[in-house]
């Protein structure tokens, strides 16, 4: 069987060469195409060839190119990652699967607007196109593992998720995505949320609250809790509380997962590894490649991301709105962005800059 044929779109600058403003994660995505025996990483783009080049010293690939339409065209690739920021996310993953690469592995957050989240989930169908988005915590094992208890029923029935982390897009995405992980997709029917800009900043290019809340309610009748900001952490980075014991995640580097019931103190449970870990996204890429030849659903398929994206931008809608927002979200906009850039309703915000 030959290997599948893989692209990288973004490598970023090197980091010898001191100007290095990105997380390397284009660097991780080549580990994980190195370490797949079935794929072979044959092509590089950035629009810096000199970035291109420090990559492939370090990763290999064959080719290298300075426009991703040029690689697309010539190289054939079954597999493509784009590691580019955010804000290049949608139209860089429209042009592929309009380019008919069969499979996409998109860096997450998917887009700054809700719009455009949709728009990459609509026209990768249309193409016929596996879009998937990089949620890998899913493939680490503290994550795994909580899974496991819970649907074990260690727990009893779950009540509530609670989560917190600097900010509600850039890294909120992963504890809203580990949300819908643990409850099997199960929709969220309803978001109620505030989020205040005036601590915010720029991550990864994307503008975003410096604190917040979101309290998120599922159709079982399980309700999610997300807050946001500056020394928010409050013990576990994941909280399962169930009807009868508590599970959590990332407690600590020394106990990335631990339980309790009703009737037994805490108990510590062994994982292969922590909740910050390059094999997940060796795991994640792997299933990624695995399921366009199994010709099955990733199990980081975009449409799952659409529904933690869908929850990020009620979260922000329900701030502009000071209400409850009932789902599916009928916006496209980013109503953060919205708020602050309208006289109306962001004067206080006065200063701050978003684009």
């Amino acid at each position: 069987m030959e290997p599948l044929r893989a692209g990288i779109i973004g490598c970023g600058r090197s980091r010898a060469s001191g100007m290095a403003t990105g997380a390397g994660i284009s660097h991780r995505h080549a580990q994980a195409y190195n370490a797949s025996p079935d794929v072979r990483l044959v092509a590089l783009a950035d629009i810096v060839l000199e970035n291109a080049q420090a990559f492939q010293e370090i990763h290999g690939g064959d080719r290298l190119y300075t426009d991703f339409h040029e690689m697309l065209a010539k190289e054939r690739l079954d597999i493509v990652s784009v590691c580019v920021w955010p804000h290049l996310h949608a139209p860089i993953s429209i042009d592929c699967a309009k380019a008919r690469v069969p499979a996409i592995h998109c860096e997450k957050p998917m887009a700054p607007t809700f719009g455009e989240a949709k728009a990459m989930v609509a026209v990768a169908d249309e193409y016929g196109v596996q879009l998937t988005i990089n949620h890998q915590r899913r493939f680490g094992s503290p994550f795994r593992k909580a899974k496991e208890l819970l649907d074990s029923g260690a727990i009893g029935e779950l009540v509530r998720y609670e989560a917190s982390c600097s900010n509600m897009y850039d890294w909120g995405t992963h504890w809203f995505d580990m949300g819908f992980f643990y409850l099997d997709q199960t929709p969220v029917e309803w978001v109620m949320a505030q989020v205040d800009p005036r601590e915010g900043r720029k991550h990864f290019g994307v503008f975003m609250e410096g604190q917040g809340i979101c309290q998120y309610g599922f159709a079982n009748g399980v309700t999610g809790l997300l807050v946001t900001g500056r020394n928010t952490r409050w013990g576990a980075e994941n909280r399962l509380i169930g009807s009868s014991g508590v599970i959590e995640v990332g407690v600590s580097p020394e106990v990335p997962l631990r339980y309790r019931t009703d009737t037994s103190g805490w108990q510590v449970v062994p994982v292969e590894d922590g909740i910050h870990d390059d094999s997940h996204f060796t795991r994640a890429i792997q299933d990624a490649a695995e399921a366009l030849r199994d010709k099955r659903e990733p199990e980081l398929a975009a449409r799952k991301a659409l529904m933690t994206a869908e929850v990020i931008f009620a979260t922000y809608e329900s701030s502009r709105r000071r209400g409850r927002v009932e789902l599916p979200l009928d916006v496209d906009d980013n109503p953060l962005w919205s708020m602050v850039q309208d006289p109306d309703t962001g004067g206080v915000y006065k200063g701050l800059e978003i684009a």
